[in-house]
């Protein structure tokens, strides 16, 4: 009869204590799960820290253009500060030359006055009575004091001639003063919103020539510019504005080596002896409404609610303008772009 190995005593401390490991939670298993999952998910994605696709050609051009069309305005806007600016400079200058021999009336005039002061005040001027009153006959005496009197009050009238001419002028150079520093305020401020929209537009530009490469300005003169040879003064602003095809947009620039918008047209209506303001809204205001059936090369063409921007036309549908930083002049179509309205020099 075979032998069965004792067992061993029924001892519970001899068994695992089942109590130290616990069964796995609902919770742990799902986020076991979980983990799984994303991990699946990022071996499909290539990394949950992938790169976003750069924007689109579309994109950056849509970019480019609405923060263009926040600097533009400033642009115009500085263009005309920096004209009023000029303008007041020079009136300051000509207050300062009509003050000067004023200033110099009165300054003589006060040494007079302060004159007959300290020799009053030593006695001179009493002295000097007496020696008159002594040396001379009642009739001289009478006709010496009807002059001096005469002498004194119109000394007085030019002393407060002088001095009101002079309050005046100060009085008008005290707001001029305020206003220049004003504007020049304004322009270090214009400037400095300049320069940070033109770092991102330089940002934007490096994307664009990142999709582009060198070659994606595009064609600049797709047509015949002029497409026809207006004679006169227009003919003259065409063929100058055509010319200028190419050349750099640089902000405020009017020639010859560069220009904004509003710059080119005040540069080719120059060249053909007229005289335009440095600022797209303001050239709107000087030139005469014409209807679009009524364009002809030479008139200008004027973009946006604000009319921030203007370009002119050179006949078949064409218009030249200097459109944005790191774009030449260019040609484009007349209807490229919100058109405000159309002017005639």
């Amino acid at each position: 009869m075979a032998h069965h190995a004792p067992r061993p005593p029924s001892d519970r401390s001899a068994l695992p204590d089942r109590r130290m490991a616990a069964p796995r939670s609902r919770w742990s298993r799902c986020t076991t799960a979980l983990v799984a999952l994303i991990g699946a998910t990022v071996a499909l994605t290539g990394g949950a820290t992938a790169a976003h696709a750069d924007p689109s050609v579309a994109e950056i051009e849509r970019r480019i253009d609405e923060d263009w069309n926040k600097l533009e305005p400033v642009i115009e806007q500085h263009n005309a500060t920096r004209q009023d600016l000029a303008a007041k400079r020079r009136q300051a200058t000509a207050l300062a030359r009509r003050i000067a021999p004023l200033q110099r009336q009165v300054d003589q005039a006060m040494d007079q006055v302060t004159g007959l002061a300290v020799e009053a005040y030593k006695g001179e001027h009493i002295s000097a009575v007496n020696a008159l009153l002594g040396s001379r006959s009642p009739s001289d005496l009478v006709g010496q004091l009807e002059l001096l009197d005469r002498f004194a009050q119109r000394q007085q009238r030019d002393v407060r001639a002088v001095v009101d001419l002079r309050d005046e002028l100060a009085a008008r150079k005290a707001p001029l003063d305020e206003m220049v520093g004003r504007l020049t305020r304004t322009e270090a401020q214009l400037a400095a919103k300049k320069q940070q929209i033109d770092a991102e537009i330089d940002r934007l530009q490096k994307l664009r020539l990142k999709v582009y490469g060198s070659g994606g300005g595009g064609a600049l003169r797709p047509a015949p510019c002029p497409a026809g040879y207006p004679g006169g003064p227009a003919g003259t602003a065409v063929k100058f504005a055509c010319a200028q095809i190419g050349k750099p947009y640089v902000w405020g620039a009017e020639g010859p080596g560069a220009y904004d918008c509003s710059g080119l047209m005040l540069a080719a209506w120059a060249k053909a002896g007229e005289s335009l303001p440095h600022n797209a809204r303001q050239q709107r205001q000087v030139t005469a409404r014409v209807s679009r059936a009524e364009l002809r090369p030479g008139d200008l063409v004027f973009y946006y609610p604000d009319l921030h921007h203007v370009g002119m036309y050179v006949g078949d549908g064409w218009v030249v303008h200097a459109s944005r930083a790191g774009m030449p002049v260019r040609m484009k179509r007349v209807d490229d772009g919100p058109v405000n309205s159309y002017g005639r020099v």
